[in-house]
């Protein structure tokens, strides 16, 4: 077994768990709910629990690689060192409403570039995985882009910001390209957003002011079924705060149209 191999197999079997955890402890997590940048931006004890979890999990498994997570922050690694990004419970909203599209999302980056991933969903019990340079897979199945060409017949996911000011100049913007695709999806959780594009369940995705824990499995994912992936603030971003995931065939269109409608901007 190669290295990537090995981290994919922890990856799995610690996003495994961590998702049957969030599963079984809804009911009493769901009860003790705080809020983090806004009213509306919540935190369930199932995320902290999680978290902690996946924390011990990698401690035992991979001991002195440090994690870095949504609710706990933590260390950068140092240079070449294999480092452990997880948001505990992505789509915290969706987990709160009993609405199944959710997801704990846990990747192995070296010097900030994704290098496995593990996104679970604990409703479905969906797997979806990635080895750079070894390709993406649903519950073992190959995954590849759509093969979209034209905008006009494009499905195109995005997501809000929880702020009430940036969430107005989100949908402005929103309601200036909807002219210009098929459909909007908003489905509340970025790991599967970017999923869904690898599956060809959707044909783009894009979002501002994701951190690097919402985007570090599933963009992995994406990247290895073929999507043509912008992370924010990188020499090649879209926007200087937007994640930008795209089959090839409409990603120029789309950018161009994201530019034309104000979306590209940094928003405040």
């Amino acid at each position: 077994m190669g290295a990537s191999d090995e981290l994919l197999a922890v990856a799995v079997s610690v996003a495994r768990e961590a998702a049957e955890l969030a599963r079984r402890s809804r009911p009493s997590a769901i009860t003790d709910v705080g809020t983090k940048s806004s009213k509306t931006d919540v935190v369930t004890a199932a995320d902290l629990a999680v978290e902690e979890l996946v924390r011990t999990r990698l401690s035992q498994l991979r001991p002195g690689e440090p994690v870095f997570g949504e609710e706990t922050g933590g260390a950068d690694a140092t240079p070449g060192q294999v480092c452990w990004v997880v948001d505990p419970i992505d789509g915290t909203v969706n987990y709160l409403y009993g609405h199944p599209w959710y997801a704990v999302s846990l990747a192995a980056q070296v010097d900030g570039v994704s290098v496995v991933a593990a996104v679970v969903e604990p409703v479905s019990g969906r797997e979806w995985t990635a080895v750079r340079g070894g390709g993406s897979w649903c519950d073992g199945e190959a995954l590849r882009v759509s093969d979209a060409t034209k905008l006009d017949l494009s499905l195109v996911a995005t997501g809000f910001a929880y702020r009430v000011e940036r969430r107005e100049r989100q949908a402005a913007g929103v309601a200036r390209l909807l002219p210009k695709v098929r459909d909007i999806r908003r489905g509340g959780a970025a790991s599967l957003d970017l999923c869904a594009v690898a599956a060809g369940w959707v044909d783009g995705y894009f979002e501002h002011g994701l951190s690097r824990w919402d985007w570090a499995g599933g963009a992995l994912v994406a990247e290895e079924a073929g999507a043509v992936v912008r992370l924010p603030d990188a020499a090649d971003a879209v926007g200087p705060d937007m994640t930008f995931c795209v089959t090839p065939g409409i990603a120029a269109e789309l950018r161009d149209a994201l530019a034309d409608v104000g979306l590209t901007e940094r928003l405040p």
